[in-house]
């Protein structure tokens, strides 16, 4: 039975009635405007069903964005990746695409708004900054922001139950440290900043560190559940009983409650409690104001060591990585004997390929849906297939396949472009300036302390010599058996967080020429302490250890274009792809692979 579906899940001509039901309600509850997150009370980036509120209302499915309803006019704000996708899914004679963060929320409200008028919010989808920046950024028009109970749900009449899918262990041979001991060195952390407690709401620290796994999620293998970590050590875990019925905590240090306990509980706790106002909902603030429980800002505690990948977490990685190229080399050498000619679809090549995920016996999901777009589509960055977008692959196509795999020892995910039939010059030109970015970003040697958006500009230089560029970060960290996309760190413009060794980061740069085609390529890369230079070091240096290894075409490559080291990089990961996978491929592929990996 196939993971990933191809229904259509939202229908733009909904958006109307939808939009006219909200303002019926926000006219009974005294409010001017109401916002619609993508977010949960979680605040994680995918969302189960029950929490889909912005698809069911909008049509748009994407993961990053929100709606900004008013009386009048309605908002809808996307980044880069998904302005060509949010024209294609919502009525725009309802909803008015906005480019975010170019425009920001609080200005554009602030136009809207009359003095005097009042926004109405669901606390527990907007974290303390969102609420904080938006407070300050409408003070000057008088706007008053008001929590109420989301109107949304009153109008959705068939709102899926919240998700309780079982928890389960996840064990220290594969996790590489006891949760005790996660526990207490981030407890020793809190005592030395003088917190007694700290409120953990995303679901993947949660999971990290308590060594557990859940299934509330789609594609991410987490729990809904809320944390209290105290300075001793010991956690109280709010969640629904249904979900712990598999799993039993032997440390009585770690307490189990229903959900409803937890907002009594935090009322209870002795102060300073740390929250951390990037992820924490905005009513777990005011609860805390209102029973006189001092708070400081503060981050998760767990997001930098979750990032920071020990070895034998590192060591899943790379196993994990090494079954899922295999599975993607026997697809690519399937698809080179498939696709010319005709014949084969979008969905023919994202069912193909996870039926060979799925051949390695290990694969417990995919690690998100399979991107797979042919032509114009490719240049839909986040291009979910359906069959009513599914398109056929044709010679001169290219065709951009992102996917990943959930393995119990890693997460993969990759990103292959691919020429169906001769490539064009410009293609080819286009792909080598992409490729050259992965290059000088996988063989970046730097300071320790820089952050993603030091390194960001490597894997953009070859595209702006050409005056090309792409509106997505170049990479995002992934977990270790968690979510594909982890914070904090991050290769982007905007992140600020050190790299540091152990984190686990995509490198993925790409072009996307709307109405023609779309190029990415995406290898993982982890973050290590690189080797000394003899005579040449005077500071302490960072690297990348590539762990991605399945070939890249090279049809499409322009040497033309390529300096002799970055054809020397070329040839020697191809090497290694063909070293690495010899002797686990099928005949054909076998065949398949060393064509594939010869010198450029």
């Amino acid at each position: 039975m196939m993971i990933q579906n191809f229904e259509t899940t939202t229908d733009p001509r909904h958006g109307a009635a939808r939009v006219q039901l909200l303002r019926a309600e926000m006219a009974g509850l005294g409010i001017d405007g109401f916002l619609v997150p993508r977010a949960d009370a979680h605040q994680g980036e995918y969302v189960a069903p029950h929490d889909a509120r912005l698809a069911w209302l909008t049509g748009f499915t994407g993961s990053a964005g929100f709606a900004a309803i008013l009386t009048d006019e309605a908002g809808i704000f996307v980044d880069g990746r998904y302005r060509l996708q949010v024209r294609d899914q919502v009525d725009t004679a309802v909803f008015t695409p906005v480019d975010w963060p170019e425009t920001r929320l609080g200005p554009w409200l602030a136009a809207r708004l009359s003095q005097g008028a009042v926004l109405g919010y669901d606390a527990w989808l907007h974290t303390i900054r969102e609420i904080r920046t938006l407070t300050q950024e409408l003070a000057d028009q008088g706007v008053t922001l008001r929590p109420v109970e989301n109107p949304l749900d009153v109008i959705w009449a068939d709102q899926p139950a919240p998700p309780r899918g079982p928890i389960i262990a996840y064990p220290d041979s594969h996790a590489g440290e006891a949760s005790a001991a996660k526990r207490a060195r981030l407890a020793d952390d809190l005592k030395s900043a003088g917190n007694r407690a700290a409120i953990l709401t995303l679901p993947d620290s949660i999971a990290w560190l308590l060594n557990i796994r859940g299934s509330d999620i789609e594609r991410n293998p987490v729990p809904h559940a809320f944390a209290i970590l105290h300075d001793d050590g010991a956690v109280d875990l709010y969640c629904h009983p249904e979900k712990r019925k598999d799993i039993r905590f032997d440390d009585a240090a770690i307490r189990c409650h229903a959900p409803d306990k937890f907002t009594t509980d935090l009322a209870r706790l002795d102060g300073p409690v740390r929250r951390d106002p990037n992820s924490c909902p905005m009513i777990l603030q005011q609860l805390l104001e209102a029973a006189g429980v001092s708070t400081t800002d503060g981050p998760d505690p767990c997001l930098l060591p979750k990032a920071c990948k020990n070895e034998t977490e590192l060591q899943g990685a790379r196993d994990a990585q090494a079954r899922d190229a295999v599975a993607m080399v026997e697809f690519l050498a399937w698809l080179d004997q498939a696709a010319p000619g005709g014949g084969l679809s979008e969905i023919d090549v994202v069912t193909a390929l996870e039926g060979y995920r799925r051949a390695t016996n290990a694969l417990m999901d995919i690690s998100f849906e399979t991107i797979a777009g042919t032509g114009p589509n490719g240049a839909i960055v986040h291009y979910r297939v359906t069959r009513d977008t599914n398109r056929s692959i044709a010679d001169g196509d290219l065709l951009l396949v992102d996917s990943g795999g959930q393995y119990f020892d890693g997460t993969t995910d990759i990103t292959r472009t691919i020429a169906i039939g001769p490539p064009t010059a410009l293609q080819r030109r286009c792909f080598t300036r992409v490729l050259q970015g992965m290059i000088a970003l996988s063989t970046a040697r730097f300071p320790r302390g820089l952050a993603g958006r030091d390194l960001d500009p490597l894997a953009r230089a070859a595209l702006w010599r050409d005056g090309l560029d792409y509106d997505h970060g170049t990479g995002h960290g992934v977990g270790a058996y968690l979510s594909v996309h982890e914070g904090p760190a991050r290769i982007s413009r905007i992140s600020d967080i050190a790299l540091a060794p152990g984190m686990i980061l995509s490198n993925e740069p790409g072009y996307y020429r709307a109405g023609a085609f779309g190029i990415r390529l995406e290898n993982l890369i982890a973050v290590r302490d690189a080797p000394e230079l003899a005579g040449a070091d005077d500071r302490d240096m960072l690297g990348f250890e590539t762990l991605t290894w399945v070939p890249i075409d090279s049809r499409l490559i322009d040497p033309a274009l390529l300096g002799p080291d970055e054809i020397a990089w070329i040839n020697t990961y191809h090497a290694e792809c063909r070293a690495r996978l010899d002797g686990r491929l099928s005949a054909p592929a076998q065949t398949w692979l060393i064509a594939a990996t010869e010198p450029v």
